[in-house]
């Protein structure tokens, strides 16, 4: 296995959201390189799925793109905070929603090329509606779709969003291969105070 040992570390910007590496690193034939690294705590993203079938999603202006995106709640990890409780946070802060149950599908590393950035993926099931209470400066609206017409916008390129696209799919998987079809339990459900 291939490593890049770091022989110098310099960090030019620390901000809000992550911060910046510059390493030199050794690579396997012995030459030297620079590697440019963005330092984030991670995520967890929510697709909060109705017993109808329909999903509740959120839709919000992204600067980096400048234009509106569809996507499923998420949110940055705060210092110490695991994966599930950020979910359990952010689909409550985002959509009002509780859920009765956290199923993690996956855990994605969205660009590790140069992000340590891993977002932890849940689907939410037994949902009760509340009031949702966004961060300052932050600026959303709800909408909840069917399935499958989210399904539809993905293969028409209409949703863009990795974390999103992610979600879908596999849950749109896990839900085709399920043979009883009863509302989700077994292997890898997290339950009440669990954690994930």
């Amino acid at each position: 296995m291939y490593q890049e040992p770091s022989q110098k570390v310099d960090q030019p910007f620390s901000g809000r959201v992550f911060n910046v590496e510059v390493h030199a690193v050794t690579l396997p034939d012995g030459r030297t390189s620079r590697r440019e690294i963005v330092r984030h705590s991670g995520g967890a993203c929510i697709l909060p799925l109705h017993d109808d079938g329909q999903v509740t999603m959120v839709r919000q202006y992204r600067k980096a793109f400048d234009c509106e995106m569809l996507e499923i709640p998420a949110g940055k990890l705060e210092p110490q905070e695991l994966p599930l409780d950020c979910a359990r946070r952010e689909l409550s802060e985002e959509t009002g929603l509780q859920a009765s149950s956290f199923y993690l599908l996956t855990t994605l590393y969205p660009s590790p090329g140069y992000c340590s950035e891993a977002l932890s993926i849940y689907l939410a099931t037994g949902l009760t509606a509340g009031q949702a209470h966004p961060d300052d400066g932050e600026f959303l609206s709800c909408v909840t779709c069917p399935l499958e017409d989210l399904l539809d916008q993905v293969e028409r390129g209409m949703i863009r969003d990795a974390k999103t696209m992610v979600a879908l799919l596999l849950t749109a998987r896990r839900l085709a291969t399920r043979e009883d079809h009863q509302p989700y339990g077994g292997e890898g459900q997290l339950h009440g105070g669990a954690r994930g």
